[in-house]
């Protein structure tokens, strides 16, 4: 970390002023209040329905994860990176691995998030193909990064407030619609969580391995450490508090949704990845329908930039520690001081990507390397407090163990595309790491955070 010096010579830091209500609201901005919305309908056809209970299972395995990311965060109060985590506690090769798998994940959102988009923008203008809208929306991602443009905390802050107020209203039309038109009786309350019909258990954790895209983001808390106070309370407790509040916001919105539509029909490839708007028309009209089909494409635009950015940032950071070539990777802009090369390179591939990836694919890649992360954290949390720590915690072994099953449990359901695709990912980052390596030492390795700047 950069330090900056004051008149009395003095090295200055960050100022501890974030409390814990601070990283709550944080927490829950990055991850957004809308976050099952754009997947519902891939997680519905892919679970048979059942998405509260893929949700449920999916905020299981993040909880116990987010214990964990917590705990090392302790650790490591400057880092807040799972390849950090891995890389000390278990091997530098290992953080290795986890770094490129994180590098994947930037990679793909801002791929999805264009996907998503391009489809959204359709039920708005219709008569305009999909290919020109996929190409719109790449070209404003790259030129926004291009120009180094980038939200203000305060922006977020309004967009995740809007966000809520359009959740708010979406619950009250389906629960108006539910009450007047649906009205389910006995049973049919219990169907969004067991459809004895529809009901298979290799589904369910299929659908639960794409369900976690829900949660994504929530590790970003632990990259405040030094700005909160209390750090070692008060990481853990944001990071367990937001996983279980966007949890139980998420399983109310999709419960709601399963009410007013239920699955026993999968949704058409046609609508598959804008479902949750298609619900929205049927309980609150045209106007309901407009009004979340914007919102979702602002947010999924806004990630998209962002992701596109963190992306670049990360292909910069290892440029100049020579994890990639530095005469391309590791160049900054003269003028704009943005590393070009990669916003440029990134469009490319992100354009490439909206053509040759559908939503699902790209989501369950995207979770292929959020996984090898879960999993790692979990595993370094487990050798740090029960094998190396002498700090007594409590269920040391237990809470990162059940965490570290859960997660590869989830990650084994994903679709064998994905992890077929993700270990190619792996197995090129592994030969890139030792060309470019030789024979230096592992540890020579280093990674940049790109929500960190220089």
């Amino acid at each position: 970390m950069d330090t900056t010096v004051d008149q009395s010579g003095e090295a200055l830091g960050l100022r501890r002023t974030l409390k814990l209500r601070h990283l709550i609201l944080y927490g829950i901005i990055i991850i957004q209040p809308t976050a099952p919305m754009s997947i519902y309908g891939v997680v519905s056809n892919a679970a048979r329905g059942h998405v509260v209970t893929t949700i449920l299972i999916a905020m299981v395995a993040m909880l116990f994860t987010a214990v964990s990311y917590g705990r090392m965060a302790r650790v490591y109060p400057s880092a807040g990176s799972a390849y950090t985590y891995v890389g000390k506690e278990i091997h530098p090769l290992a953080g290795y691995v986890v770094g490129w798998s994180m590098l994947m994940d930037y990679v793909l959102n801002p791929i999805i998030c264009a996907i998503w988009c391009s489809a959204a923008a359709q039920n708005i203008l219709p008569q305009i193909p999909y290919a020109a809208w996929a190409v719109a929306f790449v070209l404003v991602f790259t030129g926004l990064n291009l120009r180094g443009v980038q939200t203000s905390s305060r922006v977020n802050a309004l967009l995740a407030l809007g966000m809520s107020i359009v959740v708010v209203v979406f619950i009250a039309y389906a629960i108006r619609y539910i009450a007047l038109v649906a009205r389910p009786v006995g049973g049919q309350w219990l169907l969004p969580f067991y459809d004895p019909a529809t009901f298979a258990p290799g589904l369910l954790f299929h659908g639960a391995s794409i369900a976690v895209l829900t949660y994504i983001g929530f590790d970003g808390i632990s990259t405040m450490s030094e700005e909160v106070e209390n750090p070692r309370r008060n990481i853990l407790l944001a990071t367990v508090i937001t996983c279980f509040a966007i949890g139980v916001l998420s399983a109310i919105e999709v419960y709601l949704a399963q009410l007013a539509w239920p699955a026993r029909i999968p949704f058409p490839a046609s609508m598959v990845d804008t479902a949750y708007v298609q619900v929205a028309l049927r309980v609150g009209g045209k106007f309901l329908f407009q009004l979340l089909n914007a919102t979702l494409l602002i947010a999924n635009m806004g990630s998209g930039i962002a992701a596109q950015f963190g992306a670049a940032r990360l292909l910069y950071g290892m440029g100049r520690t020579d994890a990639l070539p530095k005469r391309f990777f590791g160049v900054l802009d003269a003028k704009t001081r943005i590393p070009r090369n990669n916003v440029l390179l990134l469009g490319a591939v992100t354009l490439a990507g909206t053509f040759l990836l559908t939503f699902e694919k790209g989501a369950e890649l995207l979770n292929f390397g959020a996984f090898i992360a879960f999993i790692g954290v979990n595993a370094a949390a487990l050798i740090h407090y029960k094998f190396r720590s002498q700090e007594k915690v409590a269920f040391a072994a237990l809470s990162p163990l059940c965490g570290l099953v859960v997660c590869t449990f989830i990650w084994l359901n994903l679709n064998l595309d994905a992890k077929l695709l993700g270990a190619a990912w792996v197995g090129v980052g592994l030969l890139l790491y030792f060309v470019m390596k030789g024979n230096k030492p592992l540890a020579a390795v280093e990674w940049s955070d790109p929500t960190n700047s220089d």
